[in-house]
């Protein structure tokens, strides 16, 4: 298994196109794994974030046992980033229970009725033995001195046991250990918001397979200029996704700006000398992009956009290098948001920040700089301090105006993938920084 897990891992690196810019080529000449072959990479990443991050972070966080309880289709948030490729479930009732054991690592172990893998040791024998028995068995056994479970008031991600499990999980406890349960909100965030360096190594070729399917969407093979409308687009991209192999963790949307005296005004058919957005996010190997371009649609005569419209993109390129600058482990969102709002001010723009982590969940685990009605920071999600191997998708806005539509305002919202490490931020795959030209 292990030779063959190295086998796709090298297959994978020699086909990625790691560094090639959105418009390198179409999504077709990525190397995409099929299921079979994705499920062999990613239970690989799995053990080795088990093996290796898992004791970290419980150790960082103070827990020497962590319970993620949860009940088919009313999942915890976590337990899909705990099981193998092909759990895609909770089966009736889950119990991972993980436990610190110093030098010979954390026990991994299951309470369940069905098996989750060789990564769980099954210590349950259904015909003996009550389920919420036997886990208060397990637990008085070790006697662990913290017991983690997921519940918050501040992440959503750290929140993922329900009530009916806490209740259940307290009566069968032993009154001794029953102060020992605490929130184990950050170490739930901290496990999915880090990324091994395995994944590290293959998030950008993820990042590039979207940006080649959006080369794709805007360019003449898809849209045809007082033919094809927003909606026509945005569906292909699904659609695309879907042939590749791939989801999709939102509906993409496509959407237009263009002059005022326009004579086509709040029609969704494209026309020439529009400028088009679009808003699109794959799931692959478990792991989600977030992504936002431009496109401009020739007019007859025209060989590129105009002026106006390449200077506000570069405005938009400008905002980005202020925020990531700002980023760095340690410091909050709010202490991002503040410090980037204000230097971008100073230098003349009009600008709007609202960025957030990028995981095994799109809109994921970890802080957030800003959302779009939040300019003035973010309560509780915001205060989090960014960590290092940690992924966020550059999620922003400049507003600017363009002298070629009668000074109109313009806005350029951008969203481009990047990686928090010790050496700073990093784009995934190259930013876009001009503009898909349609002919």
């Amino acid at each position: 298994m292990k030779r063959a897990l190295l086998a796709l891992v090298v297959l994978l690196a020699i086909a990625s196109p790691v560094g090639l810019s959105a418009s390198a080529g179409p999504s077709s000449q990525r190397a995409i794994l099929t299921l079979r072959e994705q499920a062999a990479v990613y239970n690989g990443w799995l053990e080795n974030r088990l093996d290796r991050i898992l004791p970290e972070l419980m150790r960082q966080e103070g827990f020497d046992m962590w319970l993620v309880i949860c009940r088919e289709n009313n999942e915890d948030p976590v337990f899909s980033s705990l099981v193998p490729f092909n759990s895609l479930y909770a089966s009736r009732t889950s119990m991972l229970v993980f436990f610190d054991r110093g030098a010979e690592g954390v026990e991994r172990m299951t309470v369940s009725r069905s098996g989750i893998g060789q990564l769980y040791k099954s210590v349950w024998e259904p015909d003996k033995i009550e389920q919420w028995t036997r886990l208060a068995q397990v637990i008085k056994e070790r006697n662990p001195k913290k017991i983690g479970i997921d519940e918050s008031e501040t992440f959503n991600y750290g929140d993922g046991m329900t009530a009916t499990m806490k209740r259940k999980l307290m009566a069968a406890l032993p009154p001794d250990l029953a102060p020992r349960v605490q929130s184990a909100e950050r170490l739930a965030v901290r496990w999915l918001e880090r990324r091994s360096q395995q994944e590290l190594e293959t998030y950008p070729h993820i990042a590039a397979i979207a940006h080649g399917i959006i080369a794709e969407a805007f360019s003449s093979a898809v849209i045809t200029p007082g033919v094809t409308t927003t909606d026509d687009v945005a569906w292909w991209l699904r659609e695309r996704s879907r042939q590749l192999g791939m989801t999709n963790w939102f509906h993409a949307t496509v959407d237009i700006q263009r002059p005022k005296d326009s004579p086509h005004k709040n029609s969704q058919v494209i026309h020439r000398g529009d400028l088009l957005h679009c808003d699109f996010g794959i799931v692959y190997l478990r792991l989600c992009t977030d992504t936002q371009q431009l496109a401009y649609v020739l007019r007859e005569g025209e060989t590129d956009a105009p002026k106006g419209l390449k200077d506000a993109l570069a405005q938009g390129n400008r905002l980005q290098d202020i925020q990531i600058a700002e980023m760095k482990a340690g410091r909050t969102g709010n202490q991002v948001l503040a410090s980037a709002l204000g230097r971008a001010k100073d230098e003349g723009l009009r600008p709007s920040l609202y960025t957030h982590p990028l995981g095994v969940h799109g809109h994921a685990a970890g802080t957030l700089i800003g959302m779009w009605d939040m300019q003035n920071g973010v309560p509780g999600v915001g205060d989090y301090p960014f960590f290092d191997d940690t992924v966020h998708s550059i999620e922003l806005n400049v507003t600017t105006t363009v002298p070629e539509w009668g000074t109109q305002d313009v806005r350029i919202p951008l969203e481009q993938d990047a990686v928090l490490t010790k050496d700073g931020v990093k784009f995934l795959d190259q930013r876009q920084t001009t503009l898909h030209l349609i002919r």
